[in-house]
């Protein structure tokens, strides 16, 4: 064994090697990780367009076809510059995949526009964040290639499908008027059984709040819809006076059926926490728990269809129940120990 003291300048350099092979290490590491994401990613949006292509008119066929060779040319990019071989959905992507599924099979062509338009925002917002990240490596020229692919071709497509569906911001509005609904009447029920403490003057109390609730959002939507239908109208008429020629009516939504789909998904989300009592529920532990797993799921199609973050959509709107029952708990702590308001 040689046991012969090593120079101090030998002694650094063998750090510099060890510290240069455990940084090229952690690059590797990441940039594997990187390509795992971006090849689920790309398989996740081709299983997706394969799957709404199985039920689509022919309208919408030949839409999917058109994005269905756009993504298998992406997956194949990366699964190249990566050296990925086998690319299979995990659970979490498997179960995602049912739920947009379901959710284009229940809203027809205007729910699968509406999950295209939601993917091509993620994607560009996915692809952009890793560009800014890795734009001075070889990586980055890469995600520059799809990048160009994905604002001049897909979003083209993409874009062109969009203005000819029939308004796709109904299902927004369908899952606002739900997480509305659910989001108030879950805050009442907390502090009716506190003040109440009776399963039926809840429900009673709770019932009360919902239909007026209900009538309320519609009322509200009726009155906005309208105006802004009637600021549109003096609009297109200016541009024709202005023009001296006709102007094509834009399609708007009608009041009444904006207020009716708005105050009905109201009402809908508001019986989430209300038939927990219904069927026998003596605290508000049942509503609470139901209320919050279905709160987590309207949150994650809400952050999905507006390109939000969604874990930051999920534990904003946690937190905003979290403060809804606390504030109302305390308000029928209040009512009931202060002002006697027990049933």
């Amino acid at each position: 064994m040689n046991l012969t003291p090593k120079s101090p300048k030998r002694i650094i350099d063998l750090w510099i090697e060890v510290l240069s092979v455990e940084e090229n290490g952690k690059i590797e590491s990441m940039n594997t990780k990187l390509g795992q994401a971006l090849v689920a990613g790309e398989l996740f949006d081709l299983s997706l367009y394969q799957v709404l292509r199985g039920r689509a008119t022919a309208e919408m066929a030949t839409l999917l076809d058109e994005l269905i060779v756009v993504e298998t040319r992406h997956l194949a990019f990366w699964q190249d510059f990566f050296q990925i071989r086998e690319a299979r959905l995990g659970f979490g992507a498997r179960l995602r995949l049912s739920v947009f599924s379901g959710f284009a099979w229940l809203f027809g062509n205007a729910g699968a526009s509406l999950l295209l338009e939601a993917i091509e925002i993620n994607g560009i917002k996915k692809y952009l964040e890793v560009w800014e990240l890795y734009k001075d490596q070889e990586v980055g020229q890469a995600v520059r290639q799809i990048l160009d692919d994905e604002l001049r071709h897909e979003d083209a497509i993409v874009s062109d499908a969009i203005t000819r569906q029939v308004h796709p911001e109904r299902i927004r509005d369908i899952f606002l008027g739900l997480n509305d609904g659910l989001v108030e009447i879950l805050g009442a029920v907390s502090g009716f059984f506190i003040a109440f403490q009776t399963a039926s003057a809840v429900l009673m109390a709770a019932s009360t709040v919902a239909i007026a609730g209900a009538f309320s959002m519609a009322a509200g939507v009726f009155v906005a819809v309208g105006s802004e239908r009637e600021a549109a109208a003096v609009e297109r008429a200016k541009r024709r006076y202005l023009a001296s020629k006709e102007v094509s009516d834009d399609e708007n939504a009608h009041p009444v059926s904006s207020a009716l789909i708005v105050g009905v998904s109201y009402f809908i989300g508001a019986l989430i926490p209300i038939l927990p009592v219904f069927f026998g529920a003596k605290s508000v532990i049942v509503s609470l728990i139901t209320a919050g797993i279905v709160i987590s799921g309207i949150s994650f199609l809400l952050a999905f269809l507006s390109g939000m973050d969604v874990k930051r959509r999920i534990v904003t709107n946690l937190i905003i129940i979290a403060l809804a029952v606390g504030v109302t708990a305390l308000i029928g702590f209040v009512a009931r120990y202060f002002f006697g308001m027990a049933l």
